[in-house]
């Protein structure tokens, strides 16, 4: 089945756009989301718990009854990964025992979405605990990359990006602690960004083991958008963040970039540098100046290392891991600390550099296959590496809170192809916007 390109479909501030013009109804928008979802989702299996009823008499009363105030998103049909609640749908994340888990209110990132108008449809799938680079659980089953059925769309959001990648919605919410929103991103071909840790409540994102009480938006993850194109990242990420953000005026041809495409934890495959290089030739061509290394850089190592403890950590909450250990108080306290100094370290680089440019991940979407990525292998230019090893690339930006932009940039043999963007912490609209201008330079 052939499916839209990016630009085939409007995006969701066109959707917006067109629905305030009186070229569309929400109803005529909902209707129309609803029917690609039913046509195309049995190939792909992405939108597992559908809404279409509510949805559709939501999209009723708003053609009925516009508002008066304007809304950034209004009659805008939207799904949401399957570990946001919304009231009254199932939250199981992955898990057959969670699957009667219903929810009896919204999260803070629905509230907020609705709000600005956005009619939800369903949710989407996800692997069990947000643990996986695929998208395939016991209870709604395995998650088909657009591009190729044989191969993933990512994880945990890979639900999330199929959705937006296949043209059933135009943009849509995840997660990311592993590169949960920048993988999808990248396999899927689409945009996704990583916000700046802390910028977006994650209330309402609780495991289903919390029984629906509230908890400590935990280190790490982050809640995230991914879309077609970088201006409804930009809106998406101003609608639910809970501070205001500043944009720079600067453009990609003032910045000095970074770029940085080996790591001592994982090497990357030619499939993904192939594109990478050829980005980068376009940017020097732009009057972008661009490094290759810096000695300011964090040691990587270290930081992957420390990363890794604390996701580890993090995932399980404290339980002990496979060596039966459990991480004490002061294990915690400690890696906090290198943490901070971390931190301060990219603090440092980024007084020099406006942006780092790296792989969202050191492959292209990977084939389907049984048990995690992360406790399996990966081939990576015909040698083989712990699956693990390729978190190396997520912890860039994850461990020192940065957010990271994917934009997608070329590909190889007809699998999609992107590049993540960081830059300082709270920089989230300028690392989306000078991403938007790389695309210019690309796609144009």
């Amino acid at each position: 089945m052939a499916y839209p390109t990016l630009t085939q479909l409007p995006g969701a501030l066109e959707t917006a756009a067109m629905i305030a013009r009186g070229e569309l109804s929400p109803l005529e928008a909902v209707d129309s989301a609803i029917n690609r979802i039913e046509r195309m989702d049995a190939h792909i299996n992405a939108v597992v718990v559908c809404d279409f009823d509510r949805a559709l008499s939501a999209a009723k009363a708003a053609t009925s009854n516009r508002p008066s105030g304007k809304l950034p998103l209004f009659g805008v049909p939207m799904t949401i990964k399957e570990s946001f609640d919304i009231e009254g749908l199932p939250t199981c994340w992955g898990h057959a025992a969670h699957a009667d888990n219903i929810a009896k209110r919204d999260s803070a990132v629905v509230r907020k979405l609705k709000d600005a108008g956005a009619i939800f449809l369903g949710k989407t799938n996800v692997p069990p605990d947000l643990a996986d680079w695929q998208s395939a659980n016991p209870v709604y089953g395995r998650t088909h990359n657009p591009h190729d059925h044989e191969r993933s769309p990512g994880g945990s959001s890979g639900g999330s990006a199929a959705a937006v990648a296949s043209g059933m919605v135009p943009c849509e919410f995840g997660t990311d602690i592993g590169g949960s929103v920048r993988v999808p991103a990248h396999f899927c071909g689409i945009w996704g960004h990583k916000t700046s840790w802390g910028l977006i409540s994650k209330e309402g994102h609780e495991h289903p083991l919390m029984a629906g009480r509230p908890a400590h938006d935990g280190v790490l993850s982050i809640a995230g958008p991914l879309a077609r194109n970088a201006q409804d990242l930009s809106a998406m990420v101003e609608l639910t963040a809970q501070i205001p953000l500043r944009r720079r005026t600067k453009t990609l041809a003032d910045c000095r970039l970074l770029v940085i495409t080996d790591h001592p934890s994982c090497p990357v495959d030619e499939t993904v540098l192939r594109p990478m290089e050829d980005m980068i030739a376009e940017l020097e061509k732009a009057g972008a100046r661009i490094d290759r290394s810096s000695d300011l850089l964090p040691d990587l190592a270290k930081q992957n290392s420390d990363y890794v403890r604390m996701l580890s950590i993090a995932m399980a909450r404290g339980a002990p891991g496979k060596d039966g250990r459990r991480a004490s108080a002061t294990d915690w306290f400690d890696l906090l600390d290198l943490q901070a100094r971390n931190v301060r370290a990219w603090d440092d680089l980024f007084a020099i550099f406006d942006f780092v440019i790296a792989p969202p991940a050191p492959v292209l979407a990977i084939p389907s296959r049984k048990g995690s990525v992360f406790e399996g292998d990966l081939e990576i230019d015909g040698q083989s590496r712990r699956g693990a090893d390729a978190l190396a690339w997520a912890g860039l930006a994850t461990f020192p809170n940065l957010p990271a932009t994917v934009l997608p940039i070329g590909e190889n043999d007809g699998l999609p192809c992107g590049a993540q963007i960081m830059g300082p912490r709270w920089s989230d609209l300028d690392t989306i916007g000078v991403a938007a201008e790389i695309g210019k330079h690309l796609h144009s």
